[in-house]
């Protein structure tokens, strides 16, 4: 979400453009004000909310400054746990609401980034993305893997597991929005360096010049990427930094 990358940036010094929402929209953070969105549209939002009801599925929508859930399971769960940690101003942002297609309605100005689709069961889970897949204009993350998280509960780590995928608007990825930003800028893509761990990546990283996968990743397990670096815990964006921008 904006209101979390732009806390990210602050950190980091960053401050001309933010890519939020898995390429939903890009930021520039000087003027203050969006500059490129691909929002998707409430009708298809609704619609994708109806299935999930009817099966009993759990689900998120990502706003542009909140994420919005029935209640505090799988990956809400893990965010809820980890704000605890964090200063209120570094927390994202969790709305529990009972009925969330009535709250959508009634608050038209909401700009929707993404919806996430958990379930730890991979039959069912398998069984809402065909449904899910009869949708036009939509895009569906294809995740196979099962994402596992721990979480601390006193002093115990209790493991979380399920299966998930995120949806977005066609034609809509971190590539899609890195692209209309350097042609905005006059870069070519061979200038551009990639570095990611996931497969919400894999587009930028195969289009980019030089796509850097994170060690011990979905990307390095299926070999996408031109190169690869150590995985998160042991600094691998501050190597490909270091070894790809700062030596040169």
């Amino acid at each position: 979400m904006t209101t979390s990358v732009k806390t990210l940036a602050m950190e980091i010094g960053a401050n001309k453009y933010i890519i939020c929402g898995n390429g939903t929209l890009i930021y520039d953070l000087q003027k203050e004000k969006i500059i490129y969105d691909a929002f998707m549209e409430k009708e298809k939002v609704l619609e994708i909310i109806k299935i999930c009801e009817e099966n009993s599925i759990y689900y998120n929508v990502y706003t542009q400054n909140e994420v919005l859930t029935k209640t505090l399971n799988y990956n809400v769960l893990f965010y809820d746990k980890e704000n605890s940690k964090k200063p209120i101003e570094k927390r994202t942002n969790i709305n529990v609401v009972e009925n969330i297609p009535k709250y959508i309605k009634e608050n038209p100005n909401i700009n929707i980034l993404k919806m996430t689709i958990c379930d730890s069961d991979k039959i069912i889970f398998s069984s809402i993305i065909k449904k899910l897949k009869m949708i036009p204009k939509i895009d569906i993350l294809d995740i196979e893997h099962m994402s596992k998280k721990n979480i601390k509960f006193g002093s115990e780590d209790v493991p979380i597991e399920y299966f998930y995928t995120e949806i977005t608007k066609e034609n809509t990825n971190k590539w899609t929005a890195i692209e209309f930003l350097i042609k905005m800028l006059g870069i070519k893509k061979e200038e551009v360096i990639a570095i990611g761990d996931n497969i919400n990546d894999k587009e930028m990283i195969e289009n980019a010049g030089l796509g850097v996968a994170m060690g011990q990743s979905i990307l390095e397990a299926n070999k996408i990427g031109d190169v690869f670096v150590k995985d998160n815990n042991s600094d691998g964006v501050a190597e490909a930094i270091n070894k790809y921008v700062n030596s040169k």
